[in-house]
């Protein structure tokens, strides 16, 4: 089977010069704006970087606007006749008038002030469902890479260029408020899930024999602490188990592959109150000095060793992809001639595919395994899908219908991305089980073998489904809200209703 065997070593391998991945697995998988003057509470869903919507809607950079609707006189106005409407007319010494003057405009019905009122009031910033669409699209095609292994997978949708680009506009939203306390919240709601996730996984290593390695001393119990504050690769057992057994050898190092992204992340939100205020400065500059950094550190050029030579990689490829979405939040893009926007990002894609061309690995168009590649092939992508980015209030026409899991996808982006990995090797486990049912295996263990990958495809959403009722609702504790087992927007649709 092809699901990620070795995830990209580049989480794990402190002496790669650029993180690659054994097998198919690999990364699952960026004129000044303007900043937005106004700031809304947390949105209430699980994934780090959600606000109360997206940015862009309306029009305008700073999210929802309001409707101002006509209204009606009450006290000065005149009949539908009157030439001069909006005067209010004086009869003559003498003259009686020929109706009360309490008359001359009929009182407005309660009803129709009712909705006067609301329409007047200033709308409420929604979610923006394509943006919500995009981060769906984006985690299933990490979970079909993972299983399938497809190297085209990287090209046709760069999923991770997608969730970076998408958490830097959300972000740089958010810090219209004091960084300090945007920082905190965003690691309050990305360090919970990732610590039940470790509490599965870390006593289960250790239950299998795991142990210190003696020549690190303290270093390696140092290291083991970034399973509580990822600022650098948990250490793992490259080989955990035994042969035959439940477990693959490599099932830890399978395991802890995911968990890249959240160090990514945190280096992001940590560095974004300074990337912000440079990209206002310098936009441009600022957005593609990340890619510029890739050509030297990505491409061998120059070395940067151990966990920070890690870290500083994952930062550079897809730091251009972050900034991109200041860019989005700021307006920026908008203010580009869409002809020009258009035409440099196929540039830029076009640079990234030939530079693949050149440096294909054993694994041929796998973009996670050549980094410049990746870098700009991924930052043209996500250019052209926010330069054309819609503002849908809600799913259209067909994919009205998929509303539901996309919902559901969005608030437990996390869980989902964090226990896939080893969930696939649960759908693994399972599918094996097959031979050893009577029967069964001895009459289609040839169709077992042939549909193997389709049979784990199969498994793995309801265990997603159970993973994400055993341990979703830690998404929701981590935002401060009531903790929900299978949010999917389902009942709020229903009381609106």
């Amino acid at each position: 089977m092809t699901y990620p065997n070795q995830p990209r070593r580049d989480e794990h391998d402190a002496s790669a010069a650029w993180p690659r991945t054994g097998g198919a697995a690999a990364h699952p998988g960026h004129a000044p704006g303007r900043p937005r003057q106004n700031s809304s509470p947390e949105y209430e869903n699980g994934y780090p970087e959600y606000e109360s919507g997206y940015p862009g809607q309306n029009g305008s950079p700073g999210g929802g606007g309001s409707y101002a609707s006509p209204g009606y006189a009450t006290g000065t106005g005149t009949t539908g006749t009157d030439p001069f409407p909006g005067q209010v007319r004086t009869a003559a010494p003498g003259a009686t008038a020929p109706f009360p003057a309490a008359s001359a405009v009929p009182a407005e019905p309660a009803e129709r002030t009712e909705r006067t009122e609301q329409a007047e009031a200033p709308a409420r910033p929604g979610r923006d469902r394509y943006l919500d669409l995009l981060r769906a699209v984006a985690l299933v095609r990490v979970v079909f890479f993972h299983l399938f292994g497809w190297a085209w997978l990287t090209v046709l949708f760069p999923s991770m260029g997608v969730m970076f680009a998408l958490a830097g506009s959300l972000m740089a939203r958010s810090l219209s408020r004091p960084a300090g306390s945007v920082i905190r919240s965003r690691l309050r709601r990305l360090l919970p899930p990732m610590w039940a996730f470790s509490l599965v996984v870390v006593p289960m290593m250790f239950a299998l024999s795991w142990k210190p390695v003696r020549d690190e001393g303290l270093w390696w119990f140092l290291k083991l602490g970034c399973y509580l504050f990822p600022i650098g690769s948990p250490p793992y057992p490259e080989e955990s188990g035994s042969t035959g057994g439940w477990l693959e050898l490599t099932w830890a190092d399978q395991a802890v592959g995911p968990l890249w992204y959240i160090r990514a992340y945190l280096w992001f939100v940590l560095a974004s109150p300074l990337l912000l205020k440079a990209f206002r400065r310098l936009p441009w500059v600022t957005m593609l000095a990340p890619v510029a950094l890739t050509a030297v550190i990505g491409t061998g050029l120059v070395t940067v060793p151990g966990m920070l030579g890690e870290s500083l990689i994952d930062f550079a490829v897809f730091g251009a992809c972050w900034i991109l979405g200041f860019a989005h939040n700021d307006g920026l893009l908008k203010e580009v001639p869409r002809y020009l926007a258009v035409s440099s990002a196929a540039i830029v894609m076009g640079f990234g595919l030939w530079w693949a061309s050149g440096h294909l690995t054993e694994e041929g168009w796998n973009l996670d395994e050549i980094p410049l590649a990746q870098a700009t092939w991924s930052l043209g992508f996500c250019a052209v899908l926010l330069v054309y980015a819609p503002s849908w209030r809600k799913l259209p026409g067909k994919l009205a219908g998929w509303d539901t899991l996309v919902t559901l996808a969005n608030n437990r982006a996390v869980t989902i991305y964090l226990w896939h990995n080893i969930l696939l090797m649960a759908g693994a486990l399972i599918v094996d089980q097959l031979w050893n049912v009577p029967w069964l295996g001895d009459t289609f263990g040839t169709y077992i073998e042939q549909s193997y990958n389709g049979l784990i495809f199969i498994a793995i959403w309801p265990l997603l489904g159970l993973a994400i009722l055993s341990f979703g609702w830690v998404e929701d504790v981590a935002a401060k809200r009531r903790p929900r087992l299978w949010p999917n927007g389902a009942d709020k649709r229903r009381s609106a209703v």
